[in-house]
């Protein structure tokens, strides 16, 4: 979209929005404070992930190390100068916190811990669980917040997930009046003890849990929650035997205390959990439990440390603990340097408000909600599904600064959540895909039954892989949030990449398949061709090192010749490749056939190492790795050789040679989950997908006049030509037309067959490139190819090979430069 256009827009957000956005009324603006505090976002980087931890400023971190290098704190657990200082410090962030919250200090302590997850976690293990507990929680709960199940689960206490639903009238305030209702899940429980009318009441301690915001979809929930659960729990539980006892409540406010912190003066709650850097960036590793004094005397803690006794005996049964709340409960020393810097966050925010911080990133999440709502394919139909915003009272109004959708094609197909992340990011956009660590959201708005989740987990789905869309459904969602220093140029980038990416248009046609149009003519289709001869060779010893270039070289059952035979593999067991380690590219190998010797270079390596071929001599042993679902059997080296390779990438590493293919399957249900099928029908060395990756020269030279062109337009930075070698294919083709290749079902180089596998999905590994000794990281090729090359979430670019051997064994079968290519068309 054109400047003017997006000018114009502004001014019809702000016409909206402008009492709410930027700040206008604080000391900085919004574009004042994007200046001066975070200036290593530049122009480049547009950042939307502050659900999962914002930004910290530049003037908080100057005046922390101000702080640091002007003050001398030690530990506080000591009566010295330096230490009563680090108290007084860490007295004065507790009541920061408690401000922060408008909690009572009279009502409430501070309690710091490691993270929002060790605060949960001291409340689960200390909670007073019994037999006749229940621990309750919302289905919008974080994976942290589930964890106490297992506390309450193991002391023979139910555990029940619910539903919340509230309903308003049309203008009524969020109030007490509000219609909640709550509706229960099944019971779990690991003992058959059932709850009966003559059970005691007394004594009996349950607890419910909720966040006060939704991580995944950013509903946030109504916190009279608090007060109805608490002081009218049978009522709401419809006089269910769980409504007895005592029923205490934990906010998990980790994400929703960033912009809307829950008023403690308002609303009771026994247990508040929050973590510093989803507030203001830094530090990381300290969070906090805000416990009321009278929940905190009901936990039942059994370790004692240091600090948290005031005697103890070494070698009898006698210890006597601290009486203070936060002495009781802080094991150890607590982080108080990190204690300390959190008063310069609060500084931060102080300076433009809470109040200001919410309006400001709600007006940016409304906006964008609307956008993507509004969004049509060509043929009219919805290109975005949002979630969470038919839950809100009024539409996108009820909710934090979280948006969560899924993008669908004009078919109404999935596009993969791992697509939009990935042309994101070439776009220089940082998002969140995935579940966000929340299961009980990600299923609930995705209609995931325990069916399809369990049959996910059995096909291979975890946590943050590749596996976005399983049976025609999603497996997780987008998710873009904002803080305190997004912009509206930040919303609207967002915003173009999506229409750019994913909006079908009357203008527009699947580039593949307008390009294999142009190559293949009807009235030769199924016909072979001769117009293309083979031009290069290349052989790759060693997987994701340098190779080398052959005028001929032979085939074999696994492809060519000694081609990845030999892989790097970490000492915790990790296949090492140039994503990972990008300094593998400063290896370089050759063979000699008629000597039998791979030789190896490297500039961090003194010498060159030689490894015989047909020789045991520097074999160490035998061994089996199971790779892409194969069982490889391999050999191990002397630690003379995985020395020199570990000297050689900085970082310990074992060389392993594979001696054969032990067992192989067909395409495993992992791989169909993500759509891509290896060729398991073939026996192959340690590569990827398929024996043999073949470019021609002539989809080389096409890619580079159009990076060429898109650096005129101005659309990319610095002009970055690439190679056939960028790609690392094993055979390159001339004397075709640009991606004809694309439409080979097979063909014959010489008088050898091959049978085309489809187009190789490229990853970022394409963007790395050596510039005076280094590697350096860019988004090219790999943006330029999204754009015209993109199909189906691929973005293919040559097209992977199998070798026809009738013969059924190695057999003296070579490949030659200057063979002619004849090609059968699809």
């Amino acid at each position: 979209m054109s400047a003017g256009a997006d000018e114009e827009e502004k001014e019809r957000f702000l016409k909206e929005f402008g009492d709410d956005y930027g700040y206008k009324n604080c000391p900085k603006n919004i574009d004042q404070l994007r200046a001066t505090e975070f200036k290593r976002l530049g122009e480049e980087v547009v950042y939307l992930d502050h659900a999962g931890a914002t930004l910290y400023s530049e003037s908080q971190l100057d005046s922390i190390f101000k702080d640091l290098n002007s003050n001398l704190y030690a530990n506080p657990h000591s009566q010295s100068d330096c230490s009563l200082n680090t108290s007084d410090r860490i007295r004065e962030a507790r009541t920061q916190v408690l401000n922060y919250f408008n909690a009572p200090p009279k009502e409430y302590s501070v309690i710091f811990t490691s993270g929002a997850t060790a605060a949960l976690k001291l409340v689960g293990e200390s909670f007073p669980w019994s037999s006749q507990s229940t621990f309750m929680y919302s289905m919008e709960n974080h994976n942290s917040v589930l964890g106490i199940r297992e506390y309450a689960l193991n002391q023979g206490a139910a555990a029940l997930a619910v539903d919340i639903e509230e309903t308003v009238e049309h203008g009524e305030s969020r109030s007490p009046k509000s219609a909640i209702r709550i509706f229960q899940h099944n019971e779990l429980r690991r003992s058959e003890r059932r709850l009966s009318k003559e059970d005691p009441t007394c004594g009996i301690y349950n607890l419910f849990a909720f966040p006060s915001e939704c991580n995944f979809s950013g509903t946030r929930f109504n916190l009279n929650l608090v007060k109805l659960i608490k002081e009218d729990s049978d009522t709401v539980l419809e006089g269910s035997p769980r409504s007895r006892g005592c029923w205490m409540v934990l906010i998990d406010a980790a994400k929703g205390c960033a912009t809307e912190p829950p008023d403690l003066s308002k609303y009771k709650a026994d247990f508040v959990v929050i973590s510093f850097y989803k507030i203001f960036g830094y530090p990381t590793g300290l969070g906090a439990l805000i416990v009321r004094s009278e929940a905190a005397k009901l936990l039942q803690k059994t370790y004692f440390s240091g600090g948290t006794v005031a005697a103890s005996i070494a070698d009898i049964d006698f210890v006597k603990r601290r009486e203070g709340v936060e002495e009781f409960f802080e094991d150890g020393t607590i982080s108080f340097l990190s204690i300390a810097s959190i008063l310069h966050g609060f500084r931060m925010l102080n300076t433009l408000t809470i109040s200001a911080v919410s309006r400001h990133t709600a007006s940016l999440a409304i906006y964008v909600r609307r956008t993507l709502s509004a969004m049509r394919h060509e043929n009219g139909n919805h290109v975005c599904t949002l979630y969470g915003a038919e839950y809100s009272r009024v539409p996108f109004e009820g909710m934090g600064p979280i948006v969560s959708f899924n993008l669908r094609r004009p078919d109404g197909s999935w596009f993969g959540y791992r697509e939009v992340e990935k042309l994101a990011s070439l776009s220089g956009i940082q998002l969140r895909t995935g579940c966000f660590c929340n299961p009980g959201a990600c299923s609930k708005y995705l209609g995931l039954s325990h069916l399809d989740l369990l049959s996910n987990f059995e096909a291979g789905h975890v946590c943050w892989d590749d596996h976005d869309v399983s049976h025609g459904k999603p497996t997780g969602a987008v998710r873009v949030s904002f803080g305190y220093m997004s912009t509206f140029e930040d919303a609207r980038k967002f915003l173009n990449f999506i229409k750019a990416s994913f909006v079908s248009l009357p203008a527009q046609s699947t580039s593949i398949q307008s390009l294999r149009a142009r190559t293949i003519s009807p009235a030769i289709e199924g016909a072979w061709r001769t117009n293309a001869r083979l031009k290069s060779i290349s052989v790759y010893p060693i997987k994701s090192c340098m190779g080398f270039s052959v005028n001929s070289w032979p085939l074999t059952r696994t492809g060519l010749l000694h081609d990845r035979e030999w892989l790097l593999k970490s000492t915790s067991g990790e296949i090492l490749t140039q994503k990972k380690v990008p300094d593998m590219c400063f290896i370089t190998t050759f063979i000699d056939l008629d000597l039998g010797v791979l030789f190896v270079e490297s500039p961090r390596c003194k010498d060159k190492l030689q490894i015989e071929l047909n020789s045991d001599f520097l074999v160490a042993g035998k061994d089996e790795v199971n790779i892409h679902a194969q069982r490889y059997e391999v050999q191990n080296y002397h630690s003379y050789v995985d020395i020199w390779f570990s000297t050689a990438i900085g970082r310990h590493c074992t060389l392993l040679r594979s001696s054969g293919v032990q067992s192989y399957a067909a395409c495993s249900d992992r791989s169909r989950i993500s759509g891509m099928c290896r060729d398991f029908e073939t026996k192959m060395n340690f590569v990827n997908e398929a024996q043999f990756l073949l470019l021609s020269e002539e989809s080389v030279n096409d890619l580079n006049t159009r990076l060429r062109s898109n650096v005129q337009k101005g659309f990319h930075g610095q002009l970055r030509q690439v190679s056939a070698s960028t790609f690392r294919p094993n055979l390159v083709v001339c004397g075709g037309e640009a991606y004809a290749e694309d439409g080979w079902r097979s063909l014959r180089i010489g008088n050898k067959d091959f049978t085309s596998l489809g187009g190789c999905n490229r990853c970022q590994m394409i963007n790395l490139s050596l510039q005076g000794g280094k590697v350096q990281r860019s988004n090219e090729p790999l943006a330029t190819l999204a754009a015209y090359r993109r199909v189906k979430g691929k973005i293919t670019f040559g097209i992977l090979l199998r070798h026809e051997d009738s013969t059924g064994k190695d057999s003296d079968t070579w490949l030659h430069v200057g063979e002619e290519i004849l090609a059968n068309l699809v």
